[in-house]
């Protein structure tokens, strides 16, 4: 694995702990989650010990035998809202619609456990959950349903796809949001749909570039948004949690948590990223963990990696789109899939 000896896997120690707290009770990884709770005090000597005696890696390899796939990043965004609506503050932040249907497709097919189908009844029918554009056409029947209101409808949409972030409240709270549920349309990428009309040239289709854009532009921004059809909805969270809420249920860590498909990785999972800075050549080669997923990231060897909170991270995960590859840790003796690659 690619800078695996240089990289600081203590860094990694915490989000694995936490990781553990929502695998410890599962079989493959009752015992990996014991032998790191009895480490009271590890050191980096233990801790690297410790992930090379009771992990076994494998490279994670696409469909067509690739091993290099697409790495972007993601962060938690701040916001400035108020929990009524005022002029200022007129872009609602939806909590789950008590009408939205999410149906197991497992428990009717055990070939399609985990997928999901979500939608609406219309009559005796179920039909597609209502689109962005409908949403916000206010169309769905979700008054009531606000959490808050905020002042720019384009940060919001960056919200619904970082997943999480913080709300600054006008009387100086600040409230802390995470994914609650998803309309069920599937992620279209704003950037490429500016690309492919022209608007915006490959190199600039970053989040900062899509943000002038529309500033720029605000005749052409709803159909825009539009273009998306996938809508998040949001619930609030305890201010005193020390990260943002990954789908793993535990929080994220700056630096340390990466968000896969879970298809291909196992969530909670160490995973092993060799990629680069963004926008540089400059290697990033980091034992991560798989704590969260994402609409927008699917394939085998796909990642985002989790930058933190601020304007720094903001920065870098706007701009990070490399190539990068990817190894899963897993258990000794860890049960694998008929087709899994040989240890790496």
């Amino acid at each position: 694995m690619t800078g695996w000896q240089e990289d600081d896997l203590a860094q990694a120690w915490r989000p694995f702990v936490e990781s553990c707290g929502a695998l410890k009770n599962r079989p493959a990884w009752q015992s990996v989650c014991a032998i790191a709770g009895a480490l009271s005090e590890p050191t980096p000597q233990s801790i690297r010990r410790f992930f090379e005696l009771e992990f076994t890696p494998y490279q994670v390899i696409n469909a067509d035998g690739s091993d290099s796939g697409l790495i972007t990043g993601y962060y938690e965004p701040l916001l400035h809202g108020s929990r009524t609506r005022t002029a200022k503050y007129r872009y609602p932040v939806y909590g789950v619609p008590d009408d939205l249907l999410v149906i197991e497709l497992g428990e009717l097919y055990p070939e399609l456990k985990n997928m999901r189908l979500r939608g609406r009844l219309d009559g005796r029918r179920v039909v597609p959950y209502f689109s962005r554009a409908q949403i916000d056409d206010r169309t769905a029947p979700l008054v009531g349903k606000e959490i808050a209101w905020v002042d720019d409808p384009v940060e919001l949409f960056f919200l619904q796809i970082q997943g999480s972030g913080r709300i600054q409240m006008n009387n100086g709270e600040i409230m802390r949001v995470g994914y609650a549920d998803q309309n069920g349309h599937p992620y279209r990428s704003l950037g490429r749909l500016l690309v492919d009309q022209g608007e915006l040239p490959l190199e600039r289709a970053s989040m900062q570039g899509i943000k002038n854009w529309a500033s720029s532009n605000p005749g052409k921004l709803q159909q825009a948004l539009d273009y998306n059809a996938s809508y998040v909805f949001f619930r609030e969270m305890p201010e005193s949690l020390s990260g943002p809420l990954g789908a793993l249920g535990v929080p994220l860590t700056e630096r340390r948590s990466v968000a896969v498909d879970a298809r291909y990785v196992p969530l909670g999972a160490p995973v092993f990223l060799a990629t680069t800075m963004p926008n540089s050549r400059v290697p990033l080669n980091r034992l991560m963990m798989a704590q969260d997923t994402g609409g927008a990231i699917r394939g085998a060897v796909r990642a985002d990696f989790f930058w933190g909170y601020g304007n720094q991270a903001a920065s870098l995960a706007g701009r990070m789109r490399q190539s990068g590859r990817l190894w899963v840790l897993l258990p000794n003796g860890y049960p694998l899939p008929e087709q899994a690659p040989p240890p790496n």
